[in-house]
């Protein structure tokens, strides 16, 4: 770094009053870590901002130097946009704070909140924010992106209950964006991504949930793979709202209730949760096991909390990962075909397949009733996730990813695709994931508070009037 760049992180330093960490300060490589370990950008200064107006100071800084500008929440996406490389972070780790109304069933979360923070201060009220599967997982990017896990069949995504957020633009206006108050920047912040400013904090509305809710584990050896997904297409025709299924291709998990010779082997699951009473639950399960004996089945109640972490081991920090979704309105022969054709050819056991059903509170909402990108049609959202322990076969996972995604392609709803499951952002997939006209009315929100696009990493929507 040179002398004049130090100098003015000494002048940043003396602004704010959070901390600058420069790449000579002590404790650099972990403030610029994420939770993928295959990313290794070298940001110019992380900026852990303890207020909006340290936010707004912060953006006036990078916009003074010409630096590129990314926004830290979690950290959790794949891409490593949260860092950007030679630039500059606005790190919301410190803005962590969450607040709880259980009367009004309305909670504030500050935008460095991890799901795993919210969760735990709702359910003390018995009350949730319909979020993602793994709580250590930013509330921010989450949110901005959509937002989508156990609850969406019976409360909608995530960005579906923001009912309001506090967000420093480009210029470093601190704005309040709601349905009565910068109503377009409030619709573009639902779905939209990081493009249209910093949130600092979110508010959200509450749905009563748990504390204990039942959930199944339901496991079949590889061979099984075809009838156990023609299964899940069969269950969700009559599915009770209040119960939820997430279902594809894992390795069973070395734990005490998987028996020894299924440990760790390759197959598929069904994960049932139900939210409604145990013995709804147990018939579905028990339902299930009659359609097709499984190899094993462990079935417990549990707290909300405790599902919000089941997988969290599984997405543990410092893994090499890559990514691609898809979305599907049916769950066809063929696909499954695809889906069982390329599922034994993952590299890393700790590779998985999974299926989220989009339908129920999920299609309530009407398509242009927020930014999200995807139809409001029932469907699948699938998610083929490479997960590699040892960074030496991550380029073979890759190549295993991409080949899979590829495959499912002609089975799938257009070329776009779920952002929030996006590890690069190609210009034309961004397009065609908003479609034409939610991307014209983005870019035109975009020009209002961004024109100049400073947050331009992620899925980026482009300015209006901006060249292509």
């Amino acid at each position: 770094m040179s002398q004049t760049a130090s100098y003015d992180l000494d002048a940043l330093r003396a602004s704010l009053d959070g901390q600058v960490t420069g790449a000579v300060d002590t404790g650099y490589d972990n403030v610029r870590r994420v939770w993928n370990a295959a990313i290794d950008h070298r940001p110019v200064a992380v900026v852990e901002c303890v207020s909006a107006e340290d936010v707004a100071r912060t953006l006036a800084f990078a916009n003074d130097h010409g630096l590129p500008v990314s926004v830290r929440s979690g950290a959790h996406n794949m891409s490593g946009a949260a860092v950007a490389d030679g630039g500059v972070v606005v790190d919301l780790r410190g803005l962590n704070h969450v607040s709880v109304d259980p009367g009004a069933k309305r909670a504030k979360a500050g935008g460095g909140a991890l799901l795993g923070d919210l969760d735990a201060a709702t359910q003390e009220h018995g009350l949730a924010v319909p979020t993602g599967l793994v709580s250590h997982t930013g509330v921010g990017g989450l949110t901005l992106g959509g937002g989508m896990g156990w609850l969406s069949r019976q409360a909608g995504l995530t960005a579906d209950n923001l009912v309001a957020a506090q967000v420093v633009t480009a210029a470093g206006e601190i704005l309040r964006a709601a349905e009565d108050e910068n109503a377009d920047l409030f619709w573009a912040l639902r779905g939209g991504g990081g493009n249209f400013g910093v949130v600092t904090e979110f508010e959200f509305r509450l749905h009563d949930v748990g504390p204990l809710v039942q959930f199944a584990m339901v496991y079949w050896p590889l061979d099984q793979g075809a009838a156990v997904l023609r299964l899940a297409r069969e269950v969700f025709t009559d599915l009770p709202v209040d119960h939820n299924i997430v279902f594809g291709a894992v390795n069973a998990p070395p734990a005490p209730f998987v028996p020894p010779e299924h440990q760790l082997q390759p197959g598929y699951v069904l994960l049932v949760t139900g939210f409604g009473s145990p013995e709804s639950h147990a018939d579905i399960v028990d339902r299930i096991n009659e359609s097709l004996p499984s190899a094993f089945t462990f079935s417990t109640p549990m707290p909300y909390v405790a599902l919000q972490q089941l997988i969290d081991e599984a997405n543990a920090w410092g893994q090499h990962t890559y990514d691609k979704g898809c979305y599907l309105d049916e769950l066809s022969d063929r696909a499954i075909e695809v889906v069982t054709e390329h599922v034994p050819r993952k590299n890393s056991p700790s590779s998985i397949v999974l299926f989220y059903r989009l339908d129920e509170a999920y299609s309530a909402v009407g398509e242009d009733d927020t930014a999200f990108s995807g139809g409001r049609s029932p469907r699948y959202a699938a998610f083929i996730i490479g997960v590699c322990p040892d960074p030496a076969i991550l380029d073979a996972e890759r190549s295993w990813v991409r080949g899979f995604w590829e495959a499912l392609s002609p089975h799938t709803i257009g070329t776009g695709s779920y952002v929030n499951a996006m590890t690069e952002f190609e210009d034309d997939r961004v397009r065609a994931s908003y479609g034409a006209e939610k991307y014209a009315r983005l870019a035109g929100i975009k020009a209002t508070y961004d024109p100049h696009n400073v947050f331009k990493l992620g899925a980026n929507i482009l300015p209006a009037g901006a060249a292509g």
